[in-house]
């Protein structure tokens, strides 16, 4: 094996889905591209890392709530320009033609050209280390959608997408909670 620098060792693990939090701060919806996330258990419990230096964190941290979106690799576009610039200063649905929906559960749209959308309530923020930690209250999937493959950041501007899914179900079923 050949030694890379430590300080790129975040490549190796970082390629979880590309997602986008979208936030309402009382006037305003805005959105932001996200690579840091993490599934927490079998629970809807979710973490993200964000903090101040996000312009969405100030309604993240006002509202308590917020909608996860996971886009496909057809909007792998729409994902960087997304992250390349602020809500301070842009509407990002507009500049992106993404389409806002009414969540049922939080004031935070949904994002209609994404296959799934979580609507999330924050239940710590553990400041730290910047890490928001949510719960999931309700969730859609759009399984009209052609594709359906999501994008995963490895973290140097270079992206993985899904490929084909392998099953192994029958052999881990003690392990998986009644229902998944």
């Amino acid at each position: 094996m050949k030694r890379m620098p430590i300080a790129k060792a975040f490549t190796l693990m970082e390629s979880g889905p590309v997602v986008f939090i979208a936030t309402n701060d009382g006037e305003k919806d805005n959105i932001m591209t996200l690579s840091w996330t993490m599934v927490m258990d079998f629970t809807p419990r979710f973490a993200i890392t964000t903090g101040p230096w996000n312009y969405s964190y100030a309604a993240l941290k006002k509202t308590r709530e917020c909608i996860i979106a996971i886009p496909t690799v057809d909007l792998i576009d729409t994902v960087v320009g997304v992250g390349m610039c602020s809500g301070a200063d842009t509407d990002k649905f507009e500049r992106f033609g993404l389409t806002p929906l009414k969540g049922r559960q939080v004031g935070a749209p949904l994002i209609r050209e994404c296959l799934a959308n979580i609507e999330c309530r924050v239940i710590d923020i553990v400041k730290r280390h910047d890490i928001v930690v949510l719960e999931g209250v309700a969730a859609y999937f759009d399984s009209s959608r052609k594709e359906q493959r999501t994008l995963h950041a490895v973290g140097d501007g270079t992206f993985i997408v899904d490929g084909r899914r392998l099953d192994r179900r029958k052999a881990m079923k003690s392990k998986l909670p009644v229902g998944v």
